[in-house]
């Protein structure tokens, strides 16, 4: 019997050694844990307070999520959208400050007044696709991104048109892009030393003109003006006041301003006594003179005359 006693004596304190070792390498255990979770936290650039609005935007938007999933599950989406937007906007996750970033020559008043029309709206129930489309119909934009920072800010980027040249419409001057989308009338000193568009449909050929004049880049910056003539072809003018009618088609009409280029370098045509060249039948070169004049120059490698 009292062999019995004590082994179970033995047997008590065995266990009693064993829980306590347990708990002694449980608490070492948890202390590694949030040493180590300290040292994270104390490299990341935020203050306790604000770890403490993320822990508690990520203990709220759990709770919202699974809410969402039981209504859902439920069958009852809409009321579930309803019932996540109202628990969100309680939360304080609703609009009440709008950034917007990526403006530069745009009227950024633009951006907030469609932006605003999300204030004080939850979270949940802002329609970003329909904001960003708004904000794309724009003139100046070209795209703009638009995201959520929780707990309450609407971030939207904008990423703006280049101007590229004014297009001279009938009663005022309009600031165009590459693509020819008009951007804001511009006045007339605002449109000095742009390129200056004229004819009818000039601005949806913007882009044409521009892969025209890529052709002989030596010319190109010296082009002050180009009319679009009857829908088919151009007329240049140069910073000299001379005018260059150039023939039609895409390649006809650049062989020949990379030919003009060439004639140009040859016989320094530009800043000369004639007015304008014409080439709209190549191989030919005409030249128009100052009344007076009734000589042409000679000019190697082209036929011209007066015209």
């Amino acid at each position: 019997m009292a062999q019995q006693i004590r082994r179970n004596g033995t047997t008590g304190v065995r266990r009693a050694a064993k829980a306590q070792s347990r708990a002694v390498t449980a608490r070492r255990a948890q202390g590694r844990a949030s040493g180590m979770l300290d040292a994270v936290m104390s490299v990341l650039p935020f203050t306790e307070e604000q770890w403490s609005r993320i822990w508690l935007a990520m203990i709220i938007g759990g709770a919202v999520g699974v809410a969402f999933i039981i209504a859902s599950l439920a069958g009852v989406p809409a009321l579930a959208q309803a019932q996540v937007a109202r628990m969100a906007a309680d939360a304080g996750f609703e609009v009440r400050h709008v950034r917007v970033t990526g403006t530069t020559r745009m009227d950024e008043q633009q951006v907030y007044a469609r932006a605003l029309a999300t204030r004080n709206q939850a979270m949940p129930e802002v329609d970003i696709a329909k904001l960003r489309e708004e904000l794309r119909a724009l003139p100046w934009v070209k795209d703009a991104r638009v995201s959520v920072q929780l707990p309450h800010t609407l971030a939207i980027d904008i990423v703006e048109r280049t101007p590229h040249a004014v297009l001279e419409k009938a009663d005022r001057l309009m600031l165009i892009d590459a693509g020819g989308v008009e951007l804001e009338p511009v006045t007339t000193a605002k449109a000095k030393g742009m390129l200056r568009l004229a004819g009818p449909g000039a601005g949806q050929q913007a882009q044409g003109l521009e892969q025209l004049l890529a052709a002989a880049p030596a010319l190109a910056p010296q082009v002050e003006a180009a009319e679009w003539v009857g829908n088919r072809r151009w007329n240049l003018t140069f910073k000299t006041g001379q005018l260059l009618a150039l023939p039609e088609g895409e390649d006809a009409s650049a062989s020949a301003l990379v030919k003009f280029a060439k004639l140009d370098g040859q016989n320094r045509l530009l800043g000369g006594k004639v007015l304008a060249f014409d080439m709209r039948s190549p191989p030919r070169l005409y030249m128009r003179l100052p009344e007076g004049v009734r000589e042409a120059p000679t000019v190697a490698g082209a036929a011209g005359g007066a015209l």
